[in-house]
């Protein structure tokens, strides 16, 4: 496909609304076996524990709100969310897009544990202590307290005797300290350097019989190690394990119910963002292999179910906002302005007042859901009555490039429809700047009740979008534009599909949501 002009390019990635697979990713093959990632969407610094017959999976989720997501799954293929641990983010004026906002801040490289009947969650915000956030079910409520010092992506732990522990080390350093808690997980008590690896971050520790296993990823190789101890002061020895051209580089093992271990690990997969894998583990001379023995030493792309006999599910993506809360499939930009959304003023769809914001990057309230890999699309019908004059609403993309379909009125009050992409570039002082990239002048339509369509083709890191007044013929709007992931500018995080509405007089109209439907193009 490479090569095409840009109609026909506009063409092969819209499609026509008869083409329709079921979900952009399914990882359960049907016949006992998965393909990797189990989620080919953007779930980064994973970290996965096993609780009775149950596995819980966090990730990172940066400046998205609510925070800090956890999946659950019977059988580490096939995933569902559990919740947020986060409704809100607390203690900084840029979780609600202050000061430039906490975009590629916030919290990121959560620990999970659980431990006499208690869910805890050790994360360490950008400029902030470590918190330590604990439920006694999934779903919550949660509570928080603070630690007196801040721990880089704390890996929490506890010893057999019910010894709480952080491991944490940057790559900065690469120094490996270990603190020790209180019984109440809510002081520090001692901490003391027990090892060093050059470049060395994403502390995650286990036990298997006498050794403690500890994990570290290399940031500037894309490269995983483990040391292994008798005792947590050590002497540790290192050794590498994988890396982003063998299967990954941040991530550890989580034991199955049958005493054997299975390993999850984070990639980098380009403009998706960083996607986790799952793998066999086998021991040799007491040391984890990733792979299996025939092919050792690296994840496999197609492996056995390591639980067999669990029903296929994928996570919740489609909505038609029936419901009076959103599902845990939605995440906003920042922390929402409440008064300025609504599930309920219009019993069946999201309703989108406009919110203040120069531009997308500026805007509050602007609601997002991963994109999937390979290729993704969203359809979403809505009814632009309401629409008023300087208002910018509409559906697209957001990241490293952002924006999509809008609509506003022009001087007549005429309805119009309008496509920006804007990309978030380094600018001075490790801050950033936004450039539209891609515009179309506005079109004038008739109608108010519309269909907008967002395809993500991840496979040529190119996107595109669309309208139609009928809901089966789209138009492009625009010509295709790139999509990208880059920790240095956009969010840190994957493209992701956006609906927005926002007016820079910070007041305007609103816009009705009926429904949105993900699928995959094939």
């Amino acid at each position: 496909m490479r090569g095409l002009g840009t109609g026909l390019l506009a063409i092969a990635l819209l499609g026509s609304a008869s083409v329709v697979a079921a979900q952009a990713w399914q990882s359960d093959r049907g016949d006992g076996t998965y393909a990797n990632p189990p989620l080919n969407a953007d779930y980064p610094d994973p970290d996965i524990i096993r609780v009775g017959g149950d596995f819980y999976f966090i990730t990172s989720t940066f400046a998205n709100a609510p925070g800090l997501t956890i999946l659950t799954s019977k059988d580490l293929v096939n995933w569902r969310f559990a919740s947020h641990v986060v409704a809100t983010l607390t203690g900084r004026p840029e979780y609600d897009l202050k000061t430039g906002g906490a975009y590629r801040h916030g919290i990121f490289a959560p620990s999970l544990r659980h431990h006499d009947g208690v869910f805890y969650v050790a994360v360490t915000p950008v400029g902030e202590p470590t918190r330590i956030y604990r439920a006694k079910d999934v779903a919550g409520p949660w509570t928080m307290n603070r630690l007196s010092e801040s721990a880089f992506d704390p890996g929490l732990f506890f010893d057999a005797d019910g010894t709480a522990y952080i491991a944490t080390a940057s790559s900065a350093d690469g120094t490996e300290t270990l603190l020790s808690l209180d019984p109440t997980l809510r002081r520090i008590t001692a901490r003391r350097v027990i090892h060093y690896i050059k470049g060395a971050e994403g502390s995650k520790l286990v036990r298997r019989g006498n050794h403690y296993y500890l994990f570290n990823a290399i940031p500037q190789r894309l490269g995983l190690t483990v040391s292994r101890a008798t005792a947590l002061a050590g002497p540790w020895e290192t050794r590498n394990q994988i890396d982003d051209t063998t299967g990954g580089h941040q991530g550890a093992i989580v034991d199955l119910p049958d005493g054997s271990d299975y390993g999850f690990v984070m990639i980098d997969a380009g403009a998706v963002g960083r996607t986790t894998s799952i793998s066999p583990i086998h021991w040799r001379d007491g040391w984890p292999i990733w792979g299996t023995p025939a092919a050792p030493n690296r994840v496999p792309a197609i492996a056995r179910k390591p639980i067999q006999g669990m029903p296929i599910e994928t996570p919740a993506a489609a909505d038609d906002f029936a419901q009076p809360t959103l599902g845990l499939q939605w995440q906003w930009n920042h922390n929402p302005l409440p008064n300025r959304w609504s599930l309920t003023e219009r019993p069946g769809f999201l309703r989108l007042h406009a919110a203040p914001g120069s531009s997308i990057w500026t805007a509050r309230n602007t609601l997002l859901q991963k994109g999937q890999a390979p290729s993704s699309r969203a359809t979403i019908t809505i009814d632009a009555t309401h629409i008023a004059r300087g208002d910018r609403c509409g559906a697209g993309v957001f990241g490293k490039y952002s924006g999509g379909v809008a609509l506003g009125r022009d001087a007549n009050g005429r309805l119009t429809l309008s496509m920006q992409i804007i990309e978030d570039r380094a600018g001075p002082a490790k801050t950033t700047i936004q450039h539209a990239i891609r515009e179309s002048p506005a079109i004038t339509i008739d109608t108010t009740h519309l269909t907008l369509r967002t395809e993500m083709d991840f496979v040529r890191n190119t996107g595109m979008v669309a309208y139609s007044i009928d809901g089966t013929t789209f138009t492009p709007l625009g010509t295709p534009f790139p999509l990208a992931f880059d920790w240095r500018t956009g969010t840190f995080q994957g493209q992701q599909f956006s609906l927005f509405c926002y007016n820079p007089a910070g007041r305007g109209g609103y816009l009705d949501i009926d429904a949105f439907a993900l699928d995959g193009r094939r």
